[in-house]
């Protein structure tokens, strides 16, 4: 059973892919760990979202694939049914957080606002995913982690390349989740080597944390 200490120090970043083709699911998550990448979140935007997850769990056991943009408990059960190690929320409802933690779900989820922040807490999740970053900004989480120390983050919406390290120097981010390492041109033209690259560069962001708790 995966762990959501796990999933935040595999990579300093869990690329945030949205499939149309499940078939470029398994090379893409190749050419990702071919970089040194070892997580990947696939969400559920699309119709091929939860084949492109199974096929992943399927067929690359190295990469700890999750499912993302996960709205309410029927689709907290399908990714998981389908192979998801873990699930991302973009926010949480008190049934959501109440459904994850029954399931005792590897879950980051999603929180704005300091309020949603401790409801999330309570629920005993203290790993989450702070959305949407670019609107957050890394003083947010910084002033976050005085009332809140022991919650840590994965920043996720709107992160760049360029503005990750200012994320991953914060104490309480533990990774950031981004988009920038599987652009959408280079998914649908099978670039597998420019992927590879941007994994690559990715993964010396910040060398991966001991894998020793959340």
């Amino acid at each position: 059973m995966t762990h959501v200490s796990d999933v935040l120090h595999r990579s300093p970043v869990i690329p945030v892919v949205t499939v149309t083709d499940p078939g470029r699911a398994v090379p893409l998550a190749e050419a990702l760990l071919a970089g040194g990448i070892g997580v990947v979140e696939i969400t559920l935007r699309t119709p091929a979202g939860l084949a492109a997850v199974r096929a992943v769990a399927r067929e690359v056991p190295d990469m700890l694939v999750g499912a993302g943009t996960v709205l309410d408990a029927r689709q907290a059960d399908a990714a998981t049914d389908a192979g998801a190690a873990f699930l991302v929320t973009p926010g949480a409802t008190p049934d959501l957080l109440g459904h994850l933690a029954r399931a005792g779900a590897a879950a980051l989820p999603g929180a704005a606002t300091v309020g949603e922040v401790m409801a999330a807490r309570e629920h005993g999740f203290l790993a989450q995913k702070a959305f949407p970053a670019s609107a957050l900004g890394p003083a947010f989480l910084a002033a976050v982690a005085g009332p809140l120390p022991d919650v840590v983050f994965c920043p996720t919406g709107g992160v760049t390349a360029a503005g990750a390290a200012d994320y991953l120097a914060l104490p309480n981010v533990a990774c950031v989740g981004g988009s920038w390492l599987t652009p959408p041109d280079a998914v649908r033209d099978g670039d597998w080597p420019r992927i590879t690259r941007l994994a690559t560069e990715a993964s010396t962001l910040r060398p991966p944390a001991p894998t020793t708790g959340a």
